[in-house]
Formats: C-alpha cells, sequence, structure tokens
C-alpha cells in the first residue's frame, strides 16, 4: 500500500496586545472596551496587592505556605472575564485568585484557607467556583463531570478548569481529556503554562513544543495565547465558551506567562532560575503591558494609578481583618458539615463528645466479670 498522509495538525499563537502596549486594533475588534479594560487592570492592582500582603503575613507567622499569583494576573482575568458570573463554572488551581474575586469569592477565603482554616474552602452559595485544589491535576476531573451534568441536564453553562503546565504530565489530566471529548462536555481546558512545574522547567518535564498541541491527541480544538495579554485570553476564552455552549465540545487554550514568584513561600527559586530569564519576564509584567495600553490611550495617569492603589490597599486592609478576626470555630462543625442528615449516634457524639457510643457502653456490666478478670 503507499504511503499517505492520514492526520496533520497546526497550533496557532496568538497575541493582540504586544509588551509596549500596542494593539492590533483588527484581532482586537468585538474583544474589550476601553472601560472594561480600566475596570480589569483595577482588578489586577487589587490582586496584587493581595498577593503582597498575604505573602507578608505568611513571612510574620499568621498564615501558612502561600503561592503568589503575581505575573499571572491577566490569565485569570481575561478568561474570568469572558465566563458567564452566576451561570457557568469555574474550576480552579491555586493560581487563579484573581478570577475568583471576579466571580464573587470574598477575598478572605483564599487567606483563610492558606490559614488552615476549612471554612475559607465553604464557597458561599450562588458563587459558582470550587475549591481552590492543591493536588495537582485531579480538579480538571471534577471539571469534566460538571459540565457533563450541564450536558445531560441540557444547560447552556460552561466550565472553566485552570491548571499548570507540570499538570498536563498526570494522568488525571489525560483522563479527563480524554472523557471530556468522548462525551464532548461544555468544558474549556486552561492551561497556565508559567514555564516552571515547582523546580522542573518547561523542556524537562515534557518533550512536546508546545503544551497545547496535547489536546491534539483528544481531537479538542486547541491554541496558544499570549497569557499576558489581556485581549488574546479573553478572545480565544470567549471564543471558547461560546462554542462549547452550542455544543461544540471541549477547548484547550494555552496561556504562555510566567511565575515571577517562587512556587511558594516554602520556596526559593533563586537556587534554580537564571536571575535574567527573571528579570526579562518583569518587563513582560501584564501589569504594565496594560498600564501602557491605557496610558498611550489618555486614560489612565499617575494620579489615577495612586487612587488605585489606595482602594486596593484599603480593600485588602478589610479582607485581613475579616480573616482575622472571625470567630473560632466549634467541635459542631467537624460533625455538622459531614452528613446532609446527621445519624442519631454521630448526633451524640458531637453532643457529649465522647466516641462510647461505638465502642464498649460503659453502663453494661464487664463481660470478663464472669472469670474474675476485668479490663482497664
Amino acid at each position: 500500500m503507499p504511503r499517505k498522509v492520514v492526520y496533520e495538525a497546526r497550533v496557532e499563537y496568538v497575541q493582540i496586545l504586544d509588551e509596549e502596549g500596542r494593539l492590533d486594533a483588527k484581532l482586537a475588534a468585538g474583544t474589550l472596551t476601553d472601560e472594561q479594560v480600566a475596570f480589569l487592570y483595577e482588578q489586577m492592582v487589587i490582586c496584587r496587592q493581595h498577593d503582597e500582603v498575604a505573602f507578608k503575613l505568611q513571612r510574620s507567622g499568621r498564615m501558612g505556605t502561600y503561592p503568589q499569583n503575581k505575573g499571572q494576573e491577566a490569565a485569570a482575568l481575561g478568561s474570568g472575564f469572558a465566563a458567564k458570573k452566576g451561570e457557568d463554572f469555574l474550576v480552579p488551581c491555586y493560581r487563579e485568585n484573581a478570577a475568583l474575586f471576579l466571580h464573587g469569592l470574598p477575598m478572605e477565603h483564599i487567606l483563610l484557607h492558606w490559614m488552615g482554616d476549612e471554612r475559607g474552602n465553604q464557597i458561599p452559595e450562588g458563587v459558582n467556583v470550587t475549591p481552590i485544589s492543591i493536588p495537582i491535576g485531579t480538579q480538571m476531573l471534577h471539571a469534566t463531570g460538571i459540565a457533563w451534568a450541564y450536558k445531560i441536564r441540557r444547560e447552556p453553562r460552561c466550565v472553566i478548569t485552570y491548571f499548570g503546565d507540570g499538570a498536563t504530565s498526570e494522568g488525571d489530566f489525560h483522563e479527563a481529556a480524554n472523557f471530556a471529548s468522548t462525551l464532548q462536555v461544555p468544558c474549556v481546558f486552561f492551561c497556565q503554562n508559567n514555564q516552571w512545574a515547582i523546580s522542573v522547567p518547561r523542556e524537562t518535564q515534557t518533550a512536546s513544543e508546545t503544551i497545547a498541541q496535547k489536546a491534539l491527541a483528544y481531537g479538542m480544538p486547541t491554541v496558544q495565547v499570549d497569557g499576558n495579554d489581556l485581549f488574546a485570553v479573553y478572545k480565544e476564552t470567549r471564543d471558547a465558551l461560546e462554542r462549547a455552549r452550542s455544543g461544540g465540545g471541549p477547548s484547550f487554550i494555552e496561556a504562555v506567562t510566567y511565575r515571577l514568584g517562587d512556587h511558594t513561600t516554602a520556596d526559593d527559586a533563586r537556587r534554580y532560575r537564571d536571575p535574567e530569564e527573571v528579570a526579562a519576564w518583569q518587563q513582560k509584567d501584564p501589569m504594565i503591558r496594560t498600564r501602557r495600553y491605557l496610558e498611550n490611550k489618555g486614560l489612565w495617569d499617575d494620579d489615577r494609578q495612586r487612587t488605585a492603589e489606595e482602594r486596593a490597599k484599603a480593600i485588602v486592609q478589610e479582607v485581613v481583618r475579616a480573616a482575622e478576626g472571625i470567630e473560632k470555630p466549634t467541635t459542631d462543625d467537624i460533625f455538622n458539615f459531614t452528613f446532609a442528615e446527621l445519624p442519631a449516634e454521630i448526633a451524640r457524639q458531637r453532643d457529649t463528645l465522647r466516641t462510647s457510643s461505638i465502642g464498649q457502653d460503659r453502663t453494661q456490666p464487664d463481660p470478663a466479670s464472669r472469670t474474675g478478670a476485668s479490663i482497664r
């Protein structure tokens, strides 16, 4: 038999707003208005302030380990803004704070989570996000299940699930992607490729030229975008969500960005990253780029920057007060939030703080007494 090509593919890279804040007006048509860009930039300022304060809380012993979101705000905000608040569902990793706040998660919940308070994972009614996920990749399976439920119910709703480049080397990613594509569920797989899987560089943890191409094996539409470009992230996420909402199944987006901070406050990235690499990416900071765009349009200046920063400081100050001032939990919580309807035996344990009901009943005679022995 003669040889023939049975499959060919390509992956496009999309950038609309470059590092100098210059916009490709043709590609940007119908995406974000100037008012929306200004709003999203203000959210960046708030999230960056939240990030810096969380770092200080950890360093001062007031909070546990914390992973900074610094440098990845455009990826979270551009994608989160494309989703419909209160309708679509966000299933995050742990560097999507800005998107979660945009969709209604109280900011103190993130601090409570990293302070070790489970109430940080108690999502308020009507806020369509799952708790942040620390195990690498497991949340993609949950997202696929939620999206499948939407399809079964014939609801025009979608899911965005977030993860890093390292998560695409986990089995959970491949299982979720295969399941989502086979069942054609309305889910967007959003990879924040920040170049590092903790201390392992992207080129070491995978041999793929791009992360995006991994989706091709599952028949997913896929694209690579400049993850520090609000316009590109928003456009491609919006298009993927519209396709999913109309029955087109899942999509994959690789947002090329960079983790400007350490992996977490328990890490020291200076031990494995080249300072020149970090410095180069600092010039691509999405906050710098977005501000340049607004300044070029005459929509931003130093006075407005000071106002935004002062507002962000006041907001985050109140968030810290709320997190640190929360009333202490009671032992009842251990029981009350385990079952939909509390069994009588468990209710008895809650009320008496004793587990005797599941062991020997001390009010009964000691069976060993018949032989003259006793149980101590």
